[in-house]
C-alpha cells in the first residue's frame, strides 16, 4: 500500500492528462488535398488494399469495410465540427485536463491571402469552450493537411513555400495565442516525409529519395520559423514538434549488425529531426507506437502476439526506454503528444494505458521531467489512407447511428485512474 501511494505521487496536480485529436480526421467536410486525393483513389485503395491485411487475424471482420470504397472518403467525419461542445463535455466526465487539437488550415486560409473570419471565429469559439471546461488547449499547427493553392506550389518540396507556413503561424498566434500556453508546429514530420516522398503511398505520392530529404529540411525550416514567429507573439507559450519515435531493438542483442542497425534506425527515425531543432524546443513531444526488433539487414521482424487491430506488435512498456534516451539527449520537459492503439474490441486498451502509466512513473521516479500524456485518440477518426475500420477512440463512434457516441469500457477505467493520481 506505501509503494502504491509513492507511485501515486509520481504525477503532480498540474500533470496534463488528455487525449489528441486531428482536425481532417475528425471535424468533417474538410477541403484540403487529403480529401481531395481521397476521392480520386477510393475505388483503387478498395480495390488494392494493403497485402498485410489480409495477413491480419481479423481479416474477415474487416474485408467488408477494406474493400468498400466509401471507407476511404472522409466526408461527414465524426462530425466534430459542429458537434465539438458535446466532445469536449465527454472529455471532461473522463476527467482530462487537457486537450491536443489541430486548426485547419484549408478552413482559414481557403485561398492564398484570403482569410475566412467565419472559421477563425469558429476556433475562437472552440478554444474558448475548453478553457470554460477548464481544459488545457493544447494547439497543433500542422498534422498533414494543407490547402490546394498550397500544394499546387508544391507544398514543402519547396523551400520559397515556407513563407505561407509561416504566414498562416502568424495569423493564427495572432488570433489564438494570448489564450495558449502550449503549441506543437509539427506532427511527425519523419512519418509525412516517408509516406509521401519516400514511400509514395500518400499524396502527393512520390518516389524521391532527394526531394525526401528536401522536404525533411524545410520541415526543419519551417518548424524554427514557427517558432520565432510564436515566440514573438507570446514569449510565454511553450513550443514544441510531435515526432514519431520507436522503441528500435536489436534482435539479437550484442550482435554487431543488429547493433550497428539499430543504432542507425534511432539516430535517423527517432533523433535526426530534434537534432536540428535542437534549441528552437520548449518541450519534446513524444509520439509512441511502435516497438520494433530489427535484423542486421534492416528487416524488421516482431513477436507475432499481442498484436492491435491493424497487426501492429504492441509493447506499450517500450515508452520508458524512449523517454529516458529523449530526456538524456535533451534535458528538456517531455510530453507524451499520441500514444495509443487500434482495438475496436477494447480488449487491450486498458492494459496498454496502464503500462503506459507505469512506464512515465518510472521515468520520473529517475528524474525525468515528464509534464503530460495525450492519448490517441479521443474519438474513433478516420484513420488516414487506411480508413474508417481502425478504432483508436476512447469513445466509440457509430457513424451508421447518427454519430452516437459511447464512451469505452477502458475510457471509465482511464478516468478513475487519472481521478486516482491526482489525490
Amino acid at each position: 500500500m506505501e509503494e502504491d501511494r509513492n507511485s501515486e505521487k509520481m504525477f503532480s496536480k498540474d500533470f496534463l492528462w488528455g487525449a489528441s485529436t486531428a482536425s481532417h480526421q475528425v471535424e468533417g467536410r474538410t477541403e484540403n488535398q487529403w480529401s481531395v486525393w481521397e476521392l480520386e483513389n477510393a475505388n483503387h485503395l478498395a480495390k488494392h488494399p494493403d497485402k498485410k491485411l489480409k495477413k491480419l487475424s481479423n481479416w474477415n471482420e474487416i474485408k467488408y469495410k477494406v474493400e468498400n470504397p466509401a471507407n476511404y472518403v472522409s466526408g461527414e467525419g465524426v462530425d466534430h465540427y459542429r458537434r465539438f461542445k458535446e466532445d469536449f463535455d465527454l472529455a471532461k466526465s473522463l476527467n482530462l485536463n487537457s486537450f491536443r487539437f489541430g486548426i485547419e488550415w484549408s478552413r482559414i486560409e481557403p485561398q492564398e491571402g484570403v482569410w475566412n473570419q467565419k472559421e477563425i471565429n469558429h476556433y475562437h469559439e472552440y478554444i474558448n469552450e475548453l478553457i470554460d471546461r477548464g481544459i488545457k488547449p493544447i494547439l497543433n499547427l500542422w498534422h498533414w493537411t494543407m490547402p490546394t493553392w498550397f500544394t499546387d506550389r508544391g507544398g514543402f518540396a519547396k523551400s520559397s513555400n515556407i513563407k505561407y507556413f509561416d504566414k498562416f503561424t502568424e495569423k493564427v498566434m495572432s488570433e489564438y495565442g494570448h489564450k495558449l500556453e502550449y503549441v506543437i508546429t509539427i506532427n511527425e514530420p519523419n512519418v509525412y516525409s516517408s509516406f509521401s516522398y519516400l514511400l509514395g503511398t500518400w499524396p502527393p505520392q512520390i518516389k524521391n529519395p532527394l526531394i525526401y530529404v528536401k522536404v525533411m529540411f524545410n520541415l526543419v525550416k519551417a518548424h524554427k520559423n514557427a517558432y520565432k514567429i510564436i515566440k514573438k507573439i507570446n514569449n510565454k507559450i511553450q513550443v514544441g514538434v510531435a515526432n514519431q519515435v520507436g522503441n528500435i531493438q536489436a534482435k539479437r542483442p550484442h550482435n554487431i549488425f543488429d547493433e550497428m542497425a539499430t543504432k542507425l534506425m534511432r539516430y535517423f527515425w527517432n533523433w535526426w529531426y530534434y537534432e536540428r531543432i535542437r534549441n528552437y524546443q520548449d518541450f519534446v513531444g513524444i509520439n509512441y507506437y511502435f516497438t520494433d526488433y530489427y535484423y542486421g539487414s534492416f528487416i524488421k521482424k516482431n513477436p507475432e502476439y499481442p498484436v492491435n487491430d491493424l497487426g501492429w506488435y504492441m509493447e506499450p512498456e517500450g515508452l520508458y526506454p524512449i523517454i529516458l534516451r529523449a530526456w538524456t539527449r535533451f534535458k528538456k520537459p517531455i510530453i507524451v503528444t499520441e500514444n495509443g492503439l487500434a482495438d475496436s474490441k477494447d480488449e487491450y486498451r486498458r492494459w496498454w494505458i496502464e503500462e503506459t502509466i507505469i512506464a512515465m512513473e518510472k521515468a520520473i521516479s529517475e528524474g525525468v521531467e515528464v509534464k503530460g500524456y495525450m492519448h490517441w485518440s479521443l474519438l474513433d477518426n478516420f484513420e488516414w489512407a487506411y480508413g474508417w475500420w481502425p478504432e483508436f477512440g476512447l469513445i466509440h463512434v457509430d457513424r451508421k447511428n447518427n454519430m452516437k457516441r459511447t464512451i469505452r469500457p477502458s475510457a471509465i477505467w482511464y478516468s478513475d485512474k487519472i481521478k486516482q493520481l491526482r489525490k
